[in-house]
């Protein structure tokens, strides 16, 4: 089987979860099927990131950056003769199965079976959160995308049933494939490089994470108010630090911060190397996860695996992944907000119980699997299933 994966909208650092999600998922494909053949289709600025993840892997690169004469000239030829040139260049290289692991691209039409991977549907339950123009882009391009494909991937349960309730797609049409977690999340003891963290990041009292791009849904404006709750109404010793690439909520995180007089309290540390979040997590009393919406949630299973306590939202994807392991929160409600957190925060014997049970659900999600249930995607897609 020849399978071509089209990445070739791919943004390196500005995808969070979803870049976690094909890096993983490439990086594995072809040690479990060797018999396979793996093409993956990218732009010239991304072929080096994607040779660097497995040297099985043939890249077809495309000229597609904006206003570039090759991209100009198959768009006029798509929007004179209805043939889409993308999608006949990509068939060409001779796929059995075609993947677009990118919901947010300008859907494709294939004659060979293809697959997509669908992260969630946030703009259909919180359009306020979109300009007019993002919004437009996404109801135009969602809905075509999921009916254009041979089979769907969602990332979680919850994914699927908005697919089915919105979208009218067959539930038979939808394969639920959970994310995973490395095996570089887990339980750490190296002592000296927690020291050096802990120096370079000044993390110098007991701390919640955070880790999470500064997009509005994040809910960060609720978890500052819960902490000003906390540092008011009890007494509660801690730090709140946060991590993630500075997004379009982010210059309104920081005046907050401030508005709040919470700068002695929140270390906001932006974007991280990959090699330390397992360290952060180890060194957390807590991870704290105020999102209003996720399609999955996978700083969840890293900190359980890593045997960090979960405090976070009871919306959408997240109680499907927490399971009994965590505590869950209303994430409009400030006040519940801290009041979940102090309930781990200053109880040993909760996080020792919460760590335990974390472990073990930990282990119900990895990337073999995540690669291993793709694979099978690809077969029902071939089969035409």
């Amino acid at each position: 089987m020849k399978v071509v994966l089209n990445l070739l909208e791919f943004n390196p650092g500005a995808m969070g979860g979803i870049e976690t999600y094909i890096r993983n998922v490439l990086s594995r494909l072809a040690t479990i099927d060797s018999s396979s053949s793996w093409t993956v289709v990218c732009n010239e600025s991304t072929a080096e990131y994607f040779a660097a993840i497995d040297r099985r892997i043939e890249l077809k690169i495309i000229v597609n950056r904006r206003r570039s004469l090759p991209r100009l000239t198959r768009s006029i030829f798509r929007n004179i003769t209805g043939i889409d040139l993308l999608a006949r260049s990509i068939e060409r290289l001779g796929a059995d199965v075609v993947h677009n692991p990118l919901t947010n691209v300008r859907p494709l039409a294939f004659t060979r079976p293809s697959v997509l991977t669908f992260y969630d549907m946030q703009h259909e339950y919180y359009p306020q959160m979109f300009s007019p123009r993002e919004l437009l882009r996404r109801k135009a391009k969602y809905e075509k995308a999921v009916h254009l494909a041979n089979r769907i991937i969602a990332i979680s349960g919850h994914v699927k049933l908005s697919l089915v309730e919105k979208y009218g797609v067959a539930a038979d049409k939808i394969d639920v494939v959970y994310l995973g977690c490395g095996a570089e999340y887990r339980m750490l003891e190296d002592s000296g490089r927690f020291d050096a963290l802990k120096k370079k990041y000044r993390l110098d009292r007991p701390f919640m994470y955070y880790p999470a791009a500064t997009w509005p849904h994040k809910n960060h404006r609720n978890l500052l108010a819960a902490l000003r709750i906390l540092k008011e109404q009890s007494s509660f010793d801690g730090d709140l630090v946060l991590t993630g690439i500075a997004m379009q909520a982010h210059s309104g995180l920081m005046a907050e911060i401030e508005r709040l007089g919470l700068t002695d309290r929140v270390k906001v540390l932006g974007y991280l190397p990959y090699e330390d979040l397992p360290f952060l997590y180890n060194m957390a009393r807590l991870l704290v996860f105020p999102s209003l919406f996720e399609g999955f949630g996978i700083p969840l299973v890293e900190a359980m695996a890593c045997g960090c306590p979960v405090v976070c939202s009871g919306v959408t994807s997240l109680p499907e992944v927490i399971g009994d392991a965590g505590v869950l929160f209303d994430p409009l409600s400030p006040a519940d907000i801290a009041e979940k957190v102090l309930l781990v925060w200053k109880s040993p014997e909760t996080r020792a119980g919460m760590k335990d049970k974390g472990l073990e659900r930990a282990k119900l999600f990895n990337w073999d699997e995540t690669a291993r249930k793709t694979l099978a995607v690809y077969c029902k897609a071939l089969e035409r299933i």
